[in-house]
């Protein structure tokens, strides 16, 4: 549903379409109606006009067309013109269409919508429907911004229950709605009125939703439980009964319900992204979060957004973000490369990713840089751009953002010359030999870009982890066990896919050793700076 470009207000679009209806050009006085309930969907001036065409045009719903490339503008006429033609419910649809497209928008404040008497000329299942479809169009809860103007479908729901106050579907839906916008009483009341009505999985599952959002733990999986004895094969209400519970810290029986979702289904992917997370919560080994991403990587067409890998990641040290720079940072420079390089790290270089996997994804944008540029990226880092990110970072923490470019300098390494085996491979030796240089900001870099490449790629993880393996008992053995550099490589060994479980023990024992030390009063100094950029 693209939307017009033309920055005309609705009040000139409504002076033009006068002029064309005038003239009886109705198809452009069609376009600018609709062009005007885009600018303002409530305006009474555009629905008085829109009557008047409709009048004009004895009804010719053609002037608005439907397809696959429908203007919002010309749905929402549409649906308009559908309601005062007797056909509420096909107009309904196309509202909430329209609010699935730009639910920030209030297509659906006007008039007809929330009259009490419009649900009596509406199937109460197609209501129900309606309101799922709203549903969908928002977050569970719905941002403040979106309540406004998804109020009226929930006055269309109190007015429906009025008339049908013992539909199940519809009273299930209509808590679901509510449950949205807050209105966590209403949602429980209308859940547990469908449920009596008519107990159902999806009405269990609703109460059980609306339970949860009330803070009423014990009962809401009494009712997903409810839900799985009418429903034992779908799966996604084990991983929700998971989630809950692990949301409580009932980890155990968090996996035990994942487990029995995967003995009917190995591949089921909310219960694998849901074991995955668990587990890694549960002892912190990181090889569950790289079980998760395998799985990703091997199962493409998943249609369902999962954030389990993402939230394990955000905000731990080389998991989700670079940790704080050292004092050795080299100072900015980036003179020995080309500008274009320069313009590209900038464009690329941010202290924080989603996950290793999307690190790498990310760094694809360096492919094309040549090595010498890149290893000069790595020695003379750039200047920190002229972006609100780079404003912050060169004001508050020049070092950090050093520490950055080098980062992804090293992640630009990974790509270059893919089509070398790695163990011959150009990417491999110079990161090599980068990491076993003196432990510092550019031996960390690329240590973390190696990590990332045993992310991605399973057939480097022996020789990753051995690498590390080996830079982790050095360092341990060393007089600067405490020193923050020395925690930083614990916390990448703590990253590293298929670390054997010695070295994991040292790099526990290392953060250990470390708890109140410097590298943490520069971990809380970099949180507040990402808070405050």
């Amino acid at each position: 549903m693209p939307e017009d470009d033309a920055a005309l207000s609705a009040e000139e679009e409504l002076t033009l379409a006068r002029l064309a209806l005038g003239e009886g050009d109705l198809q452009h006085a069609a376009d600018h109606v609709a062009a005007a309930l885009v600018r303002s969907p409530t305006l009474p001036e555009a629905h008085e006009t829109l009557a008047r065409l409709n009048a004009a045009s004895g009804g010719d719903l053609d002037l608005f067309p439907l397809g696959q490339q429908a203007f919002v503008g010309a749905v929402v006429a549409r649906a308009h013109l559908l309601a005062a033609a007797g056909r509420p419910a096909e107009g309904l649809d196309l509202l909430a269409a329209a609010t699935g497209y730009a639910p920030v928008t209030p297509w659906a404040a006007v008039p007809w919508v929330t009259a009490a008497d419009l649900p009596e000329r509406l199937d109460p299942e197609r209501t129900a429907r309606i309101l799922m479809q709203v549903c969908a169009a928002a977050p569970d809860p719905a941002p403040r911004r979106l309540r406004e103007p998804l109020a009226p479908y929930l006055t269309l729901a109190r007015n429906a229950i009025t008339v049908h106050p013992a539909h199940p579907l519809l009273l299930g839906a209509a808590s679901a709605l509510a449950r949205r916008l807050g209105e966590v009483t209403l949602a429980v009341t209308w859940a547990t009125r469908g449920v009596r009505a008519q107990p159902t999985k999806l009405g269990e599952v609703w109460l059980g939703y609306a339970y949860r959002s009330a803070g009423r733990t014990a009962e809401a999986l009494a009712a997903l439980e409810r839900a799985v004895a009418l429903d034992p094969d779908d799966l996604a209400v084990y991983a929700d009964i998971a989630g809950t519970l692990a949301d409580h810290g009932r980890l155990d029986a968090a996996l035990g319900w994942v487990d029995r979702a995967l003995a009917k289904d190995p591949t089921f992917d909310c219960a694998v992204h849901t074991a995955h997370r668990l587990r890694y919560l549960r002892d912190g080994n990181v090889d569950h979060l790289v079980a998760l991403a395998d799985f990703v990587r091997d199962h493409p067409d998943d249609t369902h957004e999962h954030g389990d890998l993402a939230e394990c990641c955000r905000g731990r040290p080389w998991l989700g973000q670079v940790t704080p720079a050292g004092d050795d940072a080299p100072a900015p420079d980036g003179s020995a490369a080309s500008a274009a390089a320069v313009r590209r790290l900038q464009q690329l270089a941010h202290p924080a990713w989603a996950h290793p996997p999307a690190a790498y994804d990310a760094a694809v944008g360096l492919a094309t840089l040549d090595l010498a540029d890149l290893l000069a990226l790595l020695a003379h880092p750039p200047e920190a751009p002229a972006t609100a990110l780079g404003r912050v970072l060169g004001g508050q923490d020049p070092a950090l953002w050093t520490r950055c470019a080098q980062v992804w300098a090293c992640l630009g390494l990974l790509h270059h010359r893919t089509d070398e085996p790695w163990e011959r491979s150009t990417r491999r030796r110079v990161l090599g030999e980068l990491a076993a240089g003196d432990l510092g900001p550019a031996a960390e870099a690329a240590l973390f870009a190696l990590v990332t490449a045993a992310w991605v790629h399973p057939e480097t993880r022996a020789d990753v982890a051995a690498l590390v393996s080996g830079r982790i008992a050095e360092a341990a053995a060393g007089p600067a066990r405490r020193d923050p550099v020395v925690v930083s490589l614990a916390y990448l060994a703590r990253a590293t896919p298929a670390l054997d479980p010695a070295a994991r023990a040292t790099a526990d024992r290392l953060i250990a050793g470390a708890e109140g030390g410097p590298l943490r009063r520069l971990w809380r100094r970099l949180t507040a700076l990402f808070r405050s950029g």
